[in-house]
């Protein structure tokens, strides 16, 4: 009678491939990442090791590790301070109107440059609209003052037309609530919009087809096609934009400090965290001071993100980013 053995089973061992020789393997991928991932190192993380001036008094010529130790001292001067209200309450008053304006304006805009059906118009539509973003705030402060300007600015010159009395318009802090998100609008808008016309882009012309089989109009399918269809992208652009809340402008102060000309009279309606801490620091010269509020901006910021990623995540788990 024959024997039958039977081998046993044995368990393929799935080699892993050498890092290194995974590098020389995708070494052209490596090296298009590079410079990218180069200018991310230096820029953003090489910079963090400073986060310990915030609890020195900093000294530039002793240095990081030179300078003496003071613990929490620094952050008192942020709370302690009178203006605390008013410019937390400009940060996030304006941070709030400028995401509420620019992500839904751009969104719009967007909108109507696709239904344009015109793809010369459409590209000069976008470049129209995001030529005031690679403008800077101080070629901006310019423009506005031909503008608001007293004796010669084209809006007094047309209420002087009129029979109207010219308006100061650097003298009254009640104009510059408004002043400041139509400026911001004026020179964000366009970027936004870009990016949301490249998310349409990406849509298939299916789901405009079949809703015209159905006799959807353009409104019709923008609600219920191209709105939700973007969603995501949406999503990621008001997780970055809350990040920044407690930033002037998310991050571009050059708004609140050339457009009222650091005019004295403006600060109940201008001043934010951002230009109070830095007119101090050209007063006071205080660095670890300076790097306190910015280490608090950030702890915000993060605590921020972190708290609309969770609201997020159970809204819509695909669309959260972590």
């Amino acid at each position: 009678m024959e024997t039958i053995t039977i081998k046993p089973k044995t368990k393929k061992v799935r080699r892993r491939v050498p890092f290194f020789s995974e590098i020389i393997k995708n070494k052209t991928f490596y090296a298009m990442m590079l410079p990218g991932l180069l200018f991310i190192i230096v820029i953003y993380y090489l910079p963090m090791m400073g986060v310990v001036i915030a609890f020195q008094q900093y000294n530039p010529f002793k240095g990081i590790l030179g300078s003496p130790w003071v613990g929490f001292k620094n952050f008192e001067f942020l709370f302690k301070s009178d203006a605390l209200f008013q410019i937390t309450f400009n940060t996030i008053f304006y941070n709030v109107i400028f995401l509420i304006l620019g992500i839904g304006l751009a969104l719009v805009f967007a909108i109507l440059i696709d239904s344009n059906g015109n793809r010369f118009l459409s590209g000069a539509y976008k470049s129209i609209l995001l030529l005031p973003y690679l403008l800077s705030w101080v070629v901006a402060e310019y423009l506005l003052f031909s503008f608001l300007s007293v004796d010669r600015g084209i809006l007094n010159q047309m209420l002087h037309f009129f029979g109207i009395e010219p308006i100061s318009w650097y003298s009254e802090p009640i104009y510059w609530r408004f002043i400041l998100p139509a400026a911001y609008v004026w020179k964000n808008v366009g970027y936004f919009a870009v990016i949301f016309a490249a998310g349409i882009s990406g849509i298939s012309t299916e789901y405009y087809e079949a809703a015209k089989m159905d006799g959807a109009n353009k409104f019709q399918q923008a609600i219920k096609i191209t709105i939700p269809m973007l969603m995501p992208i949406t999503i990621i652009l008001i997780l970055l934009q809350v990040g920044k809340i407690f930033y002037a402008a998310f991050g571009d102060w050059g708004m609140f400090y050339n457009l009222p000309k650091d005019s004295g009279i403006l600060f109940s309606a201008t001043n934010v965290i951002d230009t109070y801490v830095y007119r101090s620091l050209k007063v006071m010269g205080d660095f670890g001071m300076s790097s306190a509020v910015g280490l608090y901006q950030s702890v915000v910021g993060f605590v921020l993100v972190l708290i609309s990623n969770f609201f997020i995540r159970r809204y819509d788990k695909d669309s959260a980013l972590f």
